[in-house]
């Protein structure tokens, strides 16, 4: 099989793991058993050696489509042919009651729904990053059992299998209203393995977690224009989170390139502070109170563990571990040739000075609108705040995790302005006690170093270092953080620099934005990439705010969100990056960018609903990364 485009995948999970499922019936994307597990499926990273789990119509002429199930993370494969329409619906049975004792479980049922269909099947499951050998064993009549030296696992089924060099095949044939179920499953050895389930057992299962994801969405409280995208989004961050921690992973794969043949291929299934503001703001902004407080509980133990002197780590273990060293998988091409293969992230080691201000962001927010922090969560972040005085004017990595060097970036002085701000605030609002002279003086000059040192009066704009030329779509968040007023001359010029597209010095192309412009070599990389998801939706939201004083910019903020909805893949869902051809790119899907989306179309929603109110709703005092409305 040749590789399939990104876009062309869906997810489904249990909140400890994912799969990711391809519109031609191939899962091609398994770990297990949690997210950051060594993968069981691997074809995405290498199609000859990687693994999968595929099942398909012999029939080569099917046309194929893809949808969730409304409502729900329940994957539903159809295919359209002469013969008839079959359907594979793919879900990990989730819920409470019976359904938890199947919550390691990963279902395929087959299904034909109109004439006949005959389908091939090939389970090659390869163990630990394709690296560990296993044994096949086949049950008469009850499915395959995998055995590798650390996991194994189980094919339950009622088809009858045939062993072959990767693993087992079949070929089955169902008729109008039949049925086929495979279950993977973990196997405990030396124990009998249990029958696979029956169909009403499986139709069980299917109705439970239906009835799971249905029952959680309902708690979501908006109701505005975008819908079904905004559901779809909270939806997949609810798959993206790790129950056990309410950590929530930025996508649940690794090294999926950004720039297919390159070497930019990253392992994202942990957990980055960075994230923490976009996360609170965007659970709390649409009523999803328990993830957020879930997170937060989470962001918690992490601020129990820093100290003044070292900080935090800008990136753990979805289980709250530290270590997370990159290594490469040589031994595998890559998606289409893009190698080095990494798994771990090399980026916990950097200095990210932005992260208090997303943190401290979020903790505000919170604080605010779900629940007020106790003393001992004051005590940990009154260190870090302490850190933050210390440590602001040294140069760092920067948001983008640059692998070329150390800079004094623009946007790690602003989130640092934004760590100050908001733990003044939340100390004033809580009485909690503080060095007051001293957190204000450091905010107060951080302000100004941004205003004498990052802002370009050549390029009238604000730039990506401190004396630098080159943009930097991190600006876009000043007025979001309400470090500048949205209609500032000074935020107006960035806005209209940054439009420009890049052979004119901007970052904009057809309404999608780049972070930076790669060309100059800050990142230390070779190659380009595509624009980046999250940055069109910030300025989505910058727009939005210039929309109060220049109406012009809310009709161009509704056309660049409408557009962007439209480089969504077929069920949605959005990867880090977007090519030049429209095609996804970098690892897929993102939390981020998903995040993005919520807070975008909120935010633009209540503009367009309040055109004629008073912009009064606007000026409240800042609280949080992208919430205005929530004062």
């Amino acid at each position: 099989m040749a590789y399939e485009p990104i876009e062309n995948y869906g997810v489904i999970g249990n909140m400890r793991t994912a799969a990711l499922v391809g519109k031609h019936g191939s899962i091609d994307w398994y770990c297990f058993p949690y997210f950051d597990s060594p993968s069981v499926f691997a074809a995405i990273l290498d199609d000859e050696k990687g693994g999968r789990f595929e099942i398909v119509p012999l029939n080569d002429g099917s046309a194929t489509k893809q949808l969730y199930w409304p409502e729900t993370n329940v994957l539903v494969t159809r295919f359209l042919s002469d013969d008839g329409v079959g359907e594979i619906e793919d879900f990990m049975p989730v819920g409470s009651g019976e359904t938890s004792e199947w919550r390691d479980h990963l279902v395929r049922r087959v299904r034909v729904v109109r004439g006949c269909l005959k389908f091939r099947l090939r389970c090659h499951p390869a163990f630990d990053y394709a690296r560990a050998k296993h044994e096949t064993v086949i049950d008469d009549g009850n499915g395959a059992n995998f055995q590798s030296k650390d996991l194994s696992l189980r094919l339950a089924t009622k088809i009858p299998l045939r062993r072959d060099d990767c693993g087992v095949c079949a070929e089955f044939t169902l008729k109008e209203g039949e049925c086929a179920t495979f279950v993977i499953r973990p196997m405990e050895k030396g124990v009998e393995q249990p029958a696979p389930p029956s169909a009403e057992k499986t139709e069980e299962l299917f109705k439970a977690t239906v009835a799971y994801w249905r029952r959680w969405i309902s708690a979501c409280t908006y109701h505005g224009r975008w819908r079904e995208m905004v559901h779809r989004s909270a939806l997949l961050l609810k798959l993206l989170t790790f129950e056990p921690t309410g950590a929530i992973v930025a996508a649940p794969t690794c090294s999926l390139p950004e720039n297919p043949g390159g070497v930019r291929n990253w392992d994202y299934r942990y957990t980055w502070i960075r994230d923490a503001a976009f996360t609170i703001y965007s659970l709390l902004r649409i009523g999803l109170t328990e993830e957020a407080s879930a997170f937060m509980g989470w962001l918690d133990a992490r601020c129990s563990e820093a100290t003044r002197d070292q900080g935090l780590q800008i990136v753990y273990g979805i289980d709250g571990r530290h270590d997370l060293t990159e290594m490469t998988l040589d031994h595998l091409e890559g998606y289409r040739g893009s190698r080095p293969v990494r798994v771990g992230n090399g980026a916990v080691n950097q200095l990210q000075l932005d992260i208090y201000g997303e943190l401290m962001d979020s903790v505000y927010l919170y604080n605010k609108h779900a629940s007020p922090i106790s003393y001992d969560t004051w005590l940990h972040l009154r260190e870090l705040l302490h850190y933050v005085c210390d440590n602001w004017k040294r140069e760092d990595e920067g948001i983008w995790e640059v692998r070329g060097g150390r800079q004094q970036f623009v946007f790690s002085k602003l989130m640092c302005w934004v760590a100050m701000d908001r733990g003044l605030r939340l100390a004033e609002q809580r009485s909690f006690p503080t060095d007051w002279e001293h957190w204000r003086g450091a905010r107060d000059q951080i302000f100004e170093a941004i205003m004498a040192r990052g802002w370009n009066q050549k390029r009238q704009s604000f730039v990506e270092v401190f004396d630098g030329e080159w943009l930097d779509a991190s600006s876009l968040l000043m007025p979001l953080v309400f470090f500048v007023a949205p209609s500032d001359p000074r935020m107006l010029k960035t806005l209209e620099a940054i439009r420009k597209p890049p052979d004119q010095g901007g970052l904009v192309s057809d309404g999608l934005v780049y972070r930076y412009n790669a060309s100059h070599g800050i990142d230390g990389l070779p190659g380009d990439e595509g624009t980046f998801n999250m940055c069109t939706f910030w300025l989505v939201e910058a727009l939005t705010r210039a929309g109060w004083t220049k109406p012009e910019m809310l009709d161009d903020a509704r056309l660049t969100f409408e557009r962007m909805l439209g480089y969504a893949n077929h069920l949605g869902l959005y990867a880090e990056q977007t090519g030049l051809r429209g095609e996804a790119l970098g690892n897929f899907p993102q939390a981020f960018t998903h995040l993005a989306v919520i807070s975008a179309a909120v935010n633009l929603d209540s503009a367009l609903g309040s055109e004629k109110t008073d912009p009064g709703l606007w000026a409240a005092p800042p609280v949080a990364l992208s919430a205005p409305t929530l004062e």
